[in-house]
């Protein structure tokens, strides 16, 4: 049956054609990642044993620590800690902060301002709601320049005797800018520790992993963490998240996610341990299936006028396809039907509402398997000026190609192209 007009199947083919260099180029990062996680598996004798689940207390349970032995291998890491138990990415990021800031110390952002579910961690005067502020651990940030780079500057000028994390926010957030590359990460790190070496340099790498082939951890950075229903899950993890970097800071997070002295020594995995360990051996294809949609997408979206960042001959650093729309309907309309195209809760019409940890209205599609599995194909935005859209993820490239094609659809039925 035709799903899509004469029309929009010609556009389809001519941007298929039009891309096939970026594909081929994302197919070799995919071979050299896949490769990667391969040897971590072999490097530790992973076999079937280690897939048994684990109760009570979880002492000694081999495939928890290989596991993480894995996970450190991946990411060029001393250490790592996995674990079902981390519910978000966000949970994942406030346990490493925690973890390592104490009572008096300094956070000091260098790429802007933070994802809007990091704000409430930081806190507010008043709040008293157990943030870091509540602990007397302060917060700065310097805001990056008009061409979203770090201003080098206002960072200099910043770093006190009291700052002892600087965070790095890897990929755009709700921001109209360029995901930072590792090696952009790489310079940040080598610049702010020539001004104070003891200084610990953490990253949030969510959506970022498995896009490059290297990590942020590879180039000196400190400490990271990430969630196991984006990237590194695969698809698979039905929940977790991952803390890796310096073996003491990631002893100091352990600490954190269950109590001092104890750490990850306990921790029962509940039969999650086998979907962490396939998502893991999936993840670099499985990224590169969701990447190949984005890079599809910002050439569709820019045959019809619109502006997308990255742009599909871009560099890409993380999942994230921003397209800039013109008034709030055209952004309505595409996360609508991004919906529509959906295996899971496609008769479900997304409408704009305050979730928890956000500032401002958001509408969101996100038809998965995984509730919040934004390595599945989904799209949200905050439905405030400028109208921006940010899809990402897609387990299969067909399926995101689909949403986009469904997307443009329920556009021109609505008379907005």
């Amino acid at each position: 049956m035709a799903r899509f007009t004469e029309e929009l199947e010609e556009y389809m083919i001519s941007v298929e054609d039009q891309i096939q260099g970026q594909i081929q180029a994302i197919d070799r990062i995919v071979d050299f990642n896949q490769w990667k996680v391969i040897d971590a598996f072999q490097s530790h004798h992973v076999s079937d044993f280690h897939f048994a689940g684990s109760t009570g207390y979880a002492y000694n349970d081999r495939g928890r620590e290989v596991l993480d032995l894995v996970y450190a291998d991946v990411f060029g890491a001393e250490a790592a800690l996995v674990r079902p138990h981390f519910a978000s990415g966000t949970h994942t990021i406030s346990t490493a902060l925690f973890g390592v800031l104490r009572p008096g110390d300094e956070l000091f952002y260098i790429t802007g301002t933070p994802y809007d579910t990091l704000h409430k961690v930081i806190g507010a005067v008043g709040d008293g709601t157990g943030s870091l502020l509540d602990f007397g651990i302060t917060y700065r940030e310097a805001g990056l320049l008009e061409d979203g780079s770090v201003d080098w500057n206002a960072v200099e000028a910043g770093i006190t005797e009291s700052t002892k994390v600087i965070g790095i926010q890897r990929s755009r957030g709700y921001d109209w800018r360029a995901s930072f590359t590792v090696e952009q990460i790489g310079d940040m790190v080598r610049r702010v520790k020539a001004i104070k070496p003891e200084i610990i340099v953490f990253v949030d790498n969510c959506y970022g992993e498995f896009t490059e082939e290297t990590e942020p951890t590879d180039v000196g950075v400190d400490l990271m963490a990430g969630s196991l229903i984006k990237n590194p899950g695969g698809g698979i993890a039905e929940t977790g998240g991952y803390i890796c970097g310096k073996k003491d800071l990631v002893e100091l997070a352990s600490y954190r996610l269950t109590a001092p002295g104890i750490g990850g020594e306990v921790g029962a995995m509940l039969g999650t341990t086998r979907g962490i360990y396939q998502g893991l051996f999936l993840a670099p294809s499985t990224v590169g299936q969701a990447l190949k949609g984005s890079v599809f997408a910002s050439a569709m979206f820019e045959k019809f006028g619109f502006i997308t960042k990255p742009a599909w001959n871009e560099k890409r650093t993380d999942l994230i396809q921003a397209i800039s729309f013109t008034e709030a309907d055209h952004l309505i309309a595409f996360v609508q039907g991004i919906q529509k195209a959906a295996a899971v809760d496609s008769h479900v019409v997304p409408e704009a509402w305050d979730m928890p940890g956000y500032e401002h209205p958001v509408i969101m599609a996100a038809g998965t398997f995984i509730q919040g599995g934004s390595l599945e194909l989904s799209a949200d935005a905050p439905v405030r000026e400028p109208y921006i859209a940010y899809m990402q993820g897609g387990l299969t490239y067909s399926h995101v190609k689909y949403g986009v094609l469904k997307a443009i659809q329920t556009m021109k039925e609505r008379n907005l192209l």
